[in-house]
């Protein structure tokens, strides 16, 4: 056994509740870390991304984005050149239920880039959940060292345009959950959970709908599909996610632009006393536990040089009971982009109060 272990299983619990996937009616998910808004950008808008997909950060709020990351667009007075192929860089940290000083971060980094010889865009991800430090002690109350307990994954993309204004994209991802040390009095990989999943998105930018075009985004996206993860002889499902987004440019001119953005969510699983539904039969029966997430988000540039973003997330008591408004601020010069988001509760107290986001995003010209 594992002195403190009592300790680690309230933080793990923690970290489940505040992510809006706890042990609810709805059912229980493991690895949440996946549910988390990886960049400030979208992170102070609400949390809402799917129809906003575009930068490389795509590669989670709806994979089908990346299908329209081919060129950079030529500077001003420059529109004969030759285009540039896309590539860019994104790093992301988040310090973690920071009222609880228990040491969790969350890291994020991707790369992608087109590839002309696929007809479409490339990327890859690595995500860390870091859990903290724990003392690791004998049943007799020795103490036999410290550990870290922590969850990553790694994904590769892939998005191309399936009609001239649609774009399609899939993600496939290595998941592994590292809650307990191996060996010892715990036999082999006992605290060690590895999983696949993979993810489905579609982007629609239409071309010709009159004052609307270049204007409205209608995103699609299926997260987190995949097997249960298993830890000893406890499986626990994905949290397998559907999303779906509609963005609109309000105004746009030489200087200024706006635009609106809100997501619906709803996690598909199904899970009572005696085990959870497995895919594809969750993607039906999730359906019949209530509550779904709803997010809502503006930003404003000003010469493309500086945003505003602000934005409103709720769900129900059923699924974790988070309700925040957002807001954040964004600055580029050259290549370079830098987010800030920060998360402002509507009760005091709140676990996720404080939280604050930080994101850098580079054009690889």
């Amino acid at each position: 056994m594992q002195n403190g272990m009592k300790f680690f299983a309230i933080i793990l619990l923690l970290t489940l509740s505040f992510t809006g996937k706890a042990l609810s009616q709805a059912g229980a998910a493991a690895v949440p870390f996946l549910q988390i808004a990886p960049d400030a950008r979208a992170g102070a808008m609400g949390e809402a991304g799917t129809a906003m997909a575009d930068d490389i950060n795509a590669i989670y709020w709806n994979v089908g984005g990346l299908a329209f990351l081919d060129y950079f667009e030529a500077p001003y007075g420059f529109e004969n050149q030759e285009k540039k192929p896309y590539r860019q860089f994104a790093l992301s940290f988040t310090p973690w239920l920071p009222q609880f000083n228990a040491d969790l971060y969350y890291a994020y980094a991707t790369y992608g880039q087109r590839v002309d010889a696929l007809n479409g865009t490339v990327a890859a991800n690595f995500i860390l959940m870091n859990l903290g430090e724990f003392i690791r002690t004998a049943s007799d109350g020795r103490q036999l060292g410290t550990f870290i307990s922590n969850e990553f994954s790694f994904g590769l993309s892939y998005g191309t345009i399936i009609a001239p204004d649609l774009g399609a994209g899939i993600q496939i991802r290595y998941i592994q959950s590292n809650l307990t040390p191996t060996g010892g009095q715990i036999s082999g990989d006992a605290g060690v959970g590895r999983s696949v999943s993979f993810d489905l998105g579609l982007m629609w930018k239409p071309v010709d709908l009159g004052p609307m075009e270049d204007r409205l985004a209608v995103g699609f996206n299926l997260q987190n599909l995949g097997p249960r993860i298993t830890y000893i002889s406890q499986a626990d499902p994905l949290p397998t996610m559907l999303k779906l987004g509609v963005a609109y440019k309000v105004y746009e001119d030489e200087f200024n632009k706006f635009t609106i953005t809100s997501d619906f969510g709803k996690l598909l699983v199904n899970r009572d006393s005696l085990g959870s539904d497995p895919l594809p039969q969750s993607l039906v029966t999730a359906w019949q536990n209530p509550g779904a997430e709803f997010s809502f988000g503006m930003e404003y540039w000003y010469q493309d040089i500086i945003a505003f973003r602000g934005g409103y997330f709720t769900e129900p008591a059923a699924l974790g009971d988070r309700r925040f408004f957002t807001l954040g601020t964004g600055i580029k010069y050259d290549i370079f982009k830098l987010d800030f988001g920060y998360i402002l509760t509507t009760s005091d107290n709140h676990p996720l109060a404080n939280t604050m986001r930080f994101s850098l995003l580079v054009d690889w010209e």
